[in-house]
């Protein structure tokens, strides 16, 4: 774990590398002016909420105070010289509103004010919502320069802005290796800094199913091993683990491909022995499982999506087993049809249970006319699929897996940072409909000992070119900007950056 923080310090961190009159924050908040001389930061920094309405009886801000502390401190050492200038004591936080429920769309503005004067002196940090708060102690984090008790800080800053954060960025990881809890704890932590609002967890596979499902408590017979398991218990802890820090948790299982897994415990769910996917589409029993599955989703995943897959469907087996190919005889379907009206009553089911769905663009090339109208099309494979999705009136997910794929090593971190999910919008309202872009990690070839590295530092760029709202013209002007610090900080790491 320490070996992890120190390979985010070195983004979060900014020293020497930049000069003293160019401050680069990471990600770049909206707008931000500064000050010249040096501010101290005591040691025994305290947090208030004066003026605020939000009381934090979840201990949301308290606990998110203590790890700005934890890492600030744990890069730098005490100078017991008296400064001779301001020492910052405490940092007042005013939340306007006193929801804590984190969900779609939750309004992340904030201001951050640094002072010159005042005694006791106060940083001040302004939001609508605790989670803005929380962005803002983010940025608070990364301010450059930072050190800790006697020695110099930061310029005051007179104000740091984030009005609109940008679109929510996903990071999403495939279980093609089971992760420790303690390690997707970790790729939380890592998303936090780098203001990553969504983990998309692809937690059923066709290699495993390693989530406890009471409805069907055969499922996870599929997992890979008896300790490679999530019990509901694990996944409702992710999820608030995740929810402290601002990050919405996306849950997907993928039907009716991918999903070999699922016949370990119940076999019936196979089209037959030899042929063990996609799911059989001829039986009720298919879509009693899907129906319990997302009714026992519905107890952890609070976020309002819920992702169904789609993709990838080879429908052989359909064709090649006898009491499937007599259904879709005696229904007068072909494979085609069969495999939309699986997505379709899929859907509906998850709309039973208050989700609303996302699927891979698969679905929305062969039937897009078909799909509910508030489906979000996940594009993956052409650049040309996403101005397609919102001429359609469909909301759509950018991750182009030729720029934004983890798994590619030899994707470059400035690709990272220049892909732009509009391009070929122009419409100004159907940019709207892109409501994010998301970076994949895909899970074959790591494990837990490698993905941090393999995350890191490329998911960053991706993270800070999406966190601004002008991304048009952002990536360009901000690649000149920012094109060392990945660079200056890896030089920092403890570890090889295999990508930058």
């Amino acid at each position: 774990m320490a070996l992890a923080l120190r390979l985010l310090l070195a983004f979060l961190v900014i020293g020497s590398c930049i000069a003293a009159d160019n401050i680069d924050l990471w990600p770049m908040p909206q707008s931000v002016s500064h000050g010249t001389q040096k501010l101290y930061i005591k040691k025994d920094i305290t947090m208030s909420m004066v003026g605020s309405t939000y009381s934090d009886e979840k201990s949301i801000l308290k606990d998110a105070f203590q790890r700005m502390v934890d890492l600030i401190t744990l890069n730098h050492v005490v100078d017991g010289i008296n400064p001779s200038s301001s020492v910052l004591t405490c940092v007042n936080i005013v939340v306007h509103t006193p929801e804590d429920e984190l969900s779609f769309g939750a309004d992340e503005s904030y201001n951050l004010t640094v002072p010159t004067t005042g005694d006791p002196l106060y940083a001040q940090i302004e939001a609508q919502t605790v989670f803005g708060a929380l962005q803002a102690l983010q940025t608070q984090i990364s301010l450059p320069g930072i050190a800790y008790w006697l020695e110099p800080a930061f310029p005051p800053f007179t104000h740091i802005k984030c009005q609109q954060c940008g679109r929510p960025l996903t990071c999403r990881y495939r279980m093609r290796h089971y992760l420790p809890v303690k390690i997707i704890k970790g790729v939380i932590d890592a998303m936090a800094y780098s203001k990553l609002n969504v983990l998309h967890w692809h937690i059923v596979d066709e290699q495993s199913f390693p989530i406890e499902i009471p409805s069907y408590p055969k499922l996870w017979n599929g997992s890979y091993s008896y300790s490679e398991r999530y019990t509901m218990s694990d996944a409702i802890d992710i999820v608030r683990y995740a929810e402290k820090r601002g990050v919405n948790v996306l849950a997907e299982i993928d039907v009716p491909g991918h999903a070999r897994s699922w016949g370990v415990g119940y076999p019936s769910l196979w089209p037959s022995e030899s042929c063990r996917e996609p799911l059989d589409v001829s039986k009720n029993f298919t879509f009693e499982v899907i129906d319990g599955i997302l009714s026992d989703f519905s107890k952890i995943f609070k976020f309002k999506f819920v992702h169904l897959g789609g993709d990838e469907v080879n429908t052989s087996c359909w064709t090649t087993t006898p009491h499937i190919e007599g259904w879709l005889k005696n229904n007068h379907m072909n494979v085609s049809d069969a495999y939309r009206d699986f997505v379709l009553r899929s859907q509906k089911i998850a709309i039973s249970h208050g989700y609303d769905i996302i699927n891979w663009e698969e679905t929305f090339n062969s039937f897009g006319d078909k799909l509910d109208p508030k489906t979000v099309v996940h594009n993956w494979l052409g650049e040309d699929v996403a101005p397609k999705v919102v001429a359609a009136g469909h909301r759509c997910i950018v991750s182009n897996q030729d720029k934004w794929y983890l798994d590619h090593l030899d994707a470059s971190w400035e690709g990272f940072y220049m892909n732009e999910p509009l391009k070929g919008i122009n419409d100004t309202k159907q940019q709207q409909l892109v409501i994010g872009g998301e970076v994949c990690m895909w899970g074959e070839e790591i494990d837990a000992s490698d993905i941090q590295q393999t995350i890191w530092p490329r998911a960053a760029a991706a993270a800070e070119a999406e966190f601004t709202s002008n991304l048009v013209i952002y990536g360009s002007m901000k690649f000149v900007c920012h094109s060392q610090i990945l660079i200056c900080h890896a030089k920092e790491c403890m570890v090889a950056l295999p990508s930058v």
